[in-house]
């Protein structure tokens, strides 16, 4: 019996989300709360363009101390990748956790003082803006890209600051590092 519920539970935590490798960046609109744009809406991937980013997608419901060690271990290191590589941080839930994550993300900034990565929240469903493929079972999706087209998206779901690691290495491997 405990093997099987092993087995259940590993195939549970197989799922995708995300865009594809080789795609173009979706549109990212969402409410910047942190970061070059605040207290308006913007388009984060128009905004990076070409640059080198890791997105995370970050279902609220979920956010939790180890997701926000990752996030603070990721913004400690990204630029080491490269000067213009930053993390954008999109929050996703439904109508009532948007008004509440306006509400929290400054505080969180206060708490965590990233120095290179942007939050914001999306007015929409827990699947997040269109074409991002968004799995909600996923609760961090880490989407790296650069030069306007995906690299590769990871779906996670126990998450903490050892999961920085493969992100990194992609995130290198997309700027030319």
């Amino acid at each position: 019996m405990t093997l099987l519920a092993v087995l259940v539970v590993a195939a549970s935590l197989d799922i995708e989300s995300g865009p594809k490798a080789g795609e173009k960046v979706p549109a990212l609109k969402a409410f910047g709360l942190v970061g070059p744009v605040e207290g308006k809406e913007a388009d984060y991937a128009a905004d990076r363009k070409d640059a080198p980013t890791v997105y995370l997608i970050v279902q609220a419901e979920h956010f939790s101390r180890p997701m926000a060690r990752f996030m603070k271990t990721l913004d400690g290191q990204v630029a080491n990748v490269d000067e213009k590589a930053r993390v954008v941080a999109v929050w996703v839930g439904d109508k009532e956790t948007f008004a509440k994550t306006k509400e929290r993300l400054p505080l969180v900034q206060m708490s965590l003082k990233f120095e290179n990565t942007s939050m914001a929240a999306f007015d929409g469903e827990k699947g997040g803006p269109d074409g991002w493929g968004i799995n909600p079972d996923a609760h961090l999706t880490a989407v790296v890209a650069a030069k306007g087209k995906v690299t590769k998206s990871f779906a996670l779901v126990s998450v903490n600051e050892t999961d920085v690691r493969p992100v990194l290495a992609e995130l290198k491997k997309a700027a030319g590092k």
